[in-house]
Formats: structure tokens, sequence, C-alpha cells
């Protein structure tokens, strides 16, 4: 093993031995914009797939803020005659 494959294990914070030998299938488009984030795919799909499982069961429609209430008009005669 060379001595930066090792530094990188240590980075990552994974023992080689915990890694597990995974093949998937990618467009070519989505492979070719990975590959201009890294030399290396796998690092930057394993981080991508870490902050995934990280955000846990957040969906889109939680991070908008909801919009406020119209405030209820009274009835005619009780308000700005």
């Amino acid at each position: 093993m060379s001595e930066s494959a090792s530094n990188e294990s240590n980075v990552s914070g994974a023992d080689p031995t915990d890694r597990v030998e995974l093949a998937i299938q990618l467009d070519r488009e989505l492979l070719d914009q990975v590959s201009h984030l890294s030399n290396d795919p796998s690092k930057v799909i394993e981080v991508a797939l870490r902050q995934w499982l990280r955000s846990g069961r957040r969906r889109e429609d939680d991070l908008v803020r909801p919009l406020p209430n119209n405030p209820v008009v009274p009835p005619k005669g009780e308000w700005n005659d």
C-alpha cells in the first residue's frame, strides 16, 4: 500500500478493512460531472451519500418558509368607516 493511499484512508476516518467494494452503473454525463470534482469518483460518491444520510428525513417542503395568514377583515361598519 502506498503512503498516499494510507494517508487518504486515515483522513477519511475509515479503516481499509471496514470498506466494502460496490459496483454501480452511472450515466456517462453524471460520471463526467463527478470527474470534474475529483480524480477519484468513489470519494465524491461516498461524501455525497454520507451527507444525504446525515440530512435525515428532511424533505424539500420542510425547507421553505410558510406563508403568513392574511389578517381577518372585520365586518362592515366596524373598521375604517
